[in-house]
C-alpha cells in the first residue's frame, strides 16, 4: 500500500532542500503547501492570531536559517515543520504567561466550524492518524491529545492531571511510539 502523503512529503524533503540553498521560490512554495497547516497548528496553541502569525513567521525563519539541518531519513519534511512551529508556539505562550496583560485585552475567539480532530480526519494522512490513535490506551491518549491537540506543554499536562512530570513524558513518548508503529504498519 502506498502512501498517499509520500508525494507531498517527498516534494517537501526537496523543497527545504532548496531552501537550505538560499531558493527564495522554494521557500515561497514551501509557504503555500504548509502555511495554513502551520497557521492552525499555532493558532490552536496560542488561541491568538497575533501570536499565531507570529510564531509560524519565527518557525519559518529558523527554516530559511537552518534548512540544512532537516534530514528526510529521521522523518517527514511536513512533521518537522509542525513541531518548529508547535515549539514555537508554546514557547509564545510561556513568555506570554510572564506578562502582566490588562484585562480588556481578550484574545480574539477561535473558528469553532471544526474541532481539531474532525479538521485531521480531512485526508488520509489523518485519517490514518485518527484510526491508530485507537490503538492507544485511554489513558495515554488523553495525554497524547492534552499536549498535540490542546498545546499543553508536558508540564501544563502534569499539574493538570496531577501527575508526575516524568510520568507524564514516559507515557507520551510510549504513546508516540505505538502511533509510530501503527502508522508505518499502514504506510507499508
Amino acid at each position: 500500500m502506498t502512501d498517499p502523503a509520500a508525494p507531498a512529503d517527498d516534494e517537501t524533503a526537496m523543497l527545504l532542500a532548496r531552501c537550505a540553498t538560499a531558493d527564495g521560490p522554494a521557500f515561497r512554495r514551501l509557504y503555500d503547501l504548509h502555511g495554513a497547516l502551520l497557521y492552525g497548528v499555532a493558532l490552536r496553541i496560542t488561541r491568538d492570531p497575533a501570536r499565531a502569525s507570529d510564531a509560524v513567521h519565527d518557525a519559518l525563519l529558523q527554516v530559511w536559517r537552518n534548512a540544512a539541518r532537516f534530514d528526510p531519513s529521521l522523518g517527514a519534511g511536513k512533521a518537522w515543520l509542525v513541531s518548529l512551529v508547535r515549539y514555537r508556539a508554546l514557547d509564545t505562550m510561556a513568555r506570554t504567561r510572564r506578562e502582566v496583560q490588562p484585562a480588556d485585552d481578550a484574545p480574539e475567539p477561535i473558528d469553532p466550524d471544526k474541532l481539531p480532530l474532525e479538521r485531521l480526519q480531512d485526508d488520509e494522512a489523518g485519517q490514518a492518524l485518527h484510526r491508530c490513535l485507537g490503538e492507544v490506551e485511554p489513558e495515554r491518549r488523553a495525554l497524547v491529545l492534552l499536549a498535540f491537540v490542546e498545546g499543553l506543554t508536558h508540564a501544563e499536562v502534569a499539574a493538570r492531571l496531577r501527575q508526575p512530570l516524568g510520568t507524564v513524558k514516559s507515557s507520551i513518548r510510549r504513546a508516540l511510539i505505538i502511533l509510530r508503529g501503527c502508522l508505518e504498519r499502514g504506510a507499508t
